[in-house]
């Protein structure tokens, strides 16, 4: 059911699409006001990739890399229940109690629901327990205790519960109308239940896993703020949440649609990182909202869930005609055959991955490129990929960026950065800063 939620609801444009990354201590600043004959940005972005030992670099490769094969096992795992609950018959029973509890068609459709997420939360338990909880420990990721994240899982299993049944009572209901060409409608259900979450996310969703509070007065909020009404986002705060206690990665966000636009930063950020990184990791931030990111995003992947619909509208009734009748199953728009929709879905995002990684990543080299403009910071920018490295693979080649980096490398953003800083050394703010960059620079 992960999986499915995951791409009718695509929450990672809920949450607006965020900066993390661990800390690693930037040199100490200091003013230099010597006029700068030359700049060598190949020297610049290898003094910061130097920063890294080879055994924090071997790490770093091996968490991502193993990254890739869990991409294959996910898809393994989703096959792996939907045989169980269609071989077994089980989701043929599950309707059939539906049915006999009630004759409200929409409510037989919750019934089943219900029966199908909880079901599919405790199948998978073992796996994401690996992958979300014991393998992030084994990296040094993540600080929660294991009660702790249960009780994590468990509030996401119950958001699940509440949208996930509203989003399938729906597309169900549509399904049933619109007999031919169902998967077109119910993919503009999803869509627009896309950007109902998106909406409701930074107000509604958000606080159910994180306290927000404002952040305190500083010249360095005012600098936030300064920088956001200068780029026209209607900002009047900005907040900072409690992510330590989930995991050492530091964040940021603007997200929100339609009024409910947010500037948050997590306290990883706030207490482990120099004021230009947080300024930078911010500028990037707002890049995705003055670029209208969320709603573009909110279009490609409208057109992906399209796309996907019209693979199980195909997938649907090839398997059907061959083991429908085995798996008790009456028509797509029968809730038994929810696990055949659920894992069709799984194998078509199992190869549009290239696809989604390439669009998220291209939105991600936007707002590198806006918010080197408007922070102005491209050392605190490039300090800031530095720490990316605790999670993620620095120096990719080209064909496993394209097919595996749902951002840029990282040293393809201290590379652009030393780019920016090169172009900018008579700008006297960029001067000023020109001391903090790592040796060999020059």
């Amino acid at each position: 059911m992960k999986k499915l939620l995951g791409v009718l609801l695509l929450m990672l444009f809920a949450a607006g699409l965020a900066w993390a990354a661990p800390q690693l201590a930037a040199p100490p600043a200091q003013v230099s006001t010597a006029p700068v004959s030359h700049f060598n940005v190949a020297a610049a972005t290898n003094a910061y990739m130097a920063e890294l030992s080879p055994a924090q670099r071997a790490r770093s490769d091996a968490y991502f890399e193993g990254g890739y094969w869990l991409i294959l096992w996910d898809l393994l795992v989703a096959l792996g229940v939907a045989w169980l609950l269609l071989g077994t018959r089980l989701s043929a029973r599950m309707r059939d109690l539906a049915e006999r509890m009630t004759r409200l068609r929409w409510l037989q459709t919750a019934i089943y629901a219900i029966q199908y997420i909880v079901l599919t939360s405790l199948l998978t338990l073992p796996w994401n327990l690996y992958e979300g909880f014991f393998r992030e420990h084994q990296y040094g990721l993540s600080n929660l205790s294991l009660g702790g994240w249960l009780g994590e899982q468990a509030k996401a299993l119950l958001l699940g519960l509440i949208l996930g049944t509203l989003a399938l009572v729906i597309i169900y209901a549509v399904i049933r109308k619109a007999t031919r060409s169902w998967w077109l409608w119910g993919a503009g259900v999803a869509l627009l239940f896309v950007v109902f979450v998106a909406t409701i996310a930074p107000v509604y969703i958000a606080p159910l896993f994180n306290t927000y509070k404002s952040l305190p007065e500083s010249p360095l909020k005012q600098q936030i703020l300064s920088m956001a009404r200068a780029n026209g986002i209607p900002a009047t705060d900005v907040y900072w949440f409690d992510a330590s206690r989930q995991s050492k990665r530091i964040s940021a966000n603007v997200s929100g649609m339609f009024g409910t636009t947010r500037i948050s930063l997590n306290d990883n950020l706030l207490h482990r990182s120099t004021p230009e990184e947080i300024k930078a990791v911010l500028g990037h931030e707002m890049g995705h909202y003055v670029l209208n990111h969320v709603y573009k995003g909110v279009v490609f992947f409208g057109i992906i869930i399209v796309l996907g619909f019209a693979f199980v509208r195909w997938g649907f009734g090839w398997a059907e005609r061959r083991w429908g009748e085995r798996w008790q199953l009456r028509g797509v728009g029968d809730v038994a055959g929810l696990p055949l929709i659920a894992v069709l879905f799984s194998i078509f995002m199992f190869f549009m991955t290239p696809v989604t990684n390439t669009i998220t990543r291209s939105m991600e080299t936007e707002a590198d490129a806006f918010g080197l403009n408007a922070a102005r910071q491209p050392d605190g920018f490039a300090q800031a990929a530095v720490q990316l490295s605790e999670y993620r693979k620095m120096h990719p080649g080209p064909i496993e960026e394209f097919v595996f980096f749902d951002h840029p490398s990282g040293w393809q953003r201290i590379h652009r950065a030393m780019v920016w800083k090169a172009e900018h050394l008579d700008d006297a703010d960029v001067r000023r800063g020109d001391a903090i960059a790592p040796p060999g620079a020059r």
